[in-house]
């Protein structure tokens, strides 16, 4: 077969297939298409089958308007001259699927890469600005406050480059080795210092009910006394009423029956001598139980009685 021939008078078929395969294109879902037409922006082709002038359009890049995400690790440095070390997860997207956001993402950047270079550091000199006014006790607490500090400041600038930042995690924050023990020095002592004042308040309101227990079973106590006191009085009150009362009526039985009242005297005499050895419980009490020494007392007795007497009468 002569294929120079055969070309020679066929080539027009070879052009006309050229043309129709090169009129179609395809763009994945998730993607957006940028067509241009001698280096300039021509349209955005959306997911599925589109078609082109073969030849003159050219698809120069197919956007991706699905979430990305990137993993970022940097250093900070605190106000008080510490390091800072964060490890944060970056998740972006394009804005809109609008024909100018599309064309503002294609042209904004030569490459992926500068893109990333420059969101990256964007961020980066965003936490940095923050945390360069915050102490490093301060960081640890402040993970919400620095995101939304970072969207607040970079939110305009991604939006002029046709994208928005849908989350910042920071999934780590640490300090060098030195600030790390020191600050788990400060936390230990901090915790010392609060068993301390917690076991001081616990001793306190123990000794301070302790005392309020003391005092409430002296002042008990102290009325139960004056209470028995009082009893006590009473009863010998008693004791003497019946004692005189006996002796009143022992004494007149006596003279009715010409008999000396001394003999009350000398009896009484002898019962307290008994008692004392009865209820005595081992105390030493020192008397005179010679006849002199009975007849002396009850001399004082009944001098002590004669006195009485007198007193009343008068």
């Amino acid at each position: 077969m002569d294929y120079a021939k055969l070309f020679s008078e066929y080539w027009w078929v070879l052009i006309v297939v050229i043309i129709f395969f090169g009129s179609f294109f395809t763009i994945s879902q998730g993607f957006v298409g940028v067509v241009t037409m001698f280096g300039k922006y021509r349209r955005a082709a959306r997911p599925g089958l589109n078609m082109k002038i073969p030849i003159l359009e050219q698809v120069l890049k197919k956007i991706s308007i699905q979430n990305r995400s990137v993993e970022l690790e940097f250093q900070a440095v605190t106000v008080d001259q510490a390091n800072v070390y964060f490890k944060s997860m970056l998740l972006y997207s394009v804005q809109n699927q609008d024909e100018e956001t599309i064309k503002r993402v294609a042209f904004v950047f030569i490459s992926e890469r500068d893109l990333m270079q420059a969101l990256t550091r964007t961020i980066e000199g965003s936490i940095r600005a923050f945390v360069a006014t915050k102490k490093q006790a301060e960081i640890l607490g402040q993970r919400k406050e620095i995101v939304e500090y970072v969207k607040d400041q970079i939110d305009q600038t991604l939006e002029k480059w046709g994208y928005h930042l849908q989350d910042l995690q920071i999934n780590d924050i640490t300090f060098d080795k030195v600030v790390l023990d020191s600050m788990s020095k400060v936390v230990a002592s901090n915790n010392l210092k609060a068993a301390a004042e917690n076991e001081g308040q616990a001793l306190l309101i123990t000794k301070t009910k302790s005392a309020e227990a003391d005092g409430n079973a002296t002042k008990i106590a102290a009325e139960a006394e004056k209470e028995a006191a009082r009893l006590r009085g009473q009863g010998v009150a008693l004791f003497r009423q019946e004692v005189a009362k006996g002796m009143s009526e022992a004494a007149e039985q006596m003279k009715q029956a010409n008999l000396d009242t001394n003999v009350i005297l000398f009896s009484m005499w002898t019962e307290a001598i008994k008692n004392f050895a009865e209820y005595g419980k081992g105390n030493v009490i020192f008397l005179d139980g010679s006849p002199d020494g009975m007849e002396m007392t009850m001399k004082q007795i009944q001098a002590l009685m004669v006195k009485q007497a007198g007193t009343k009468g008068q």
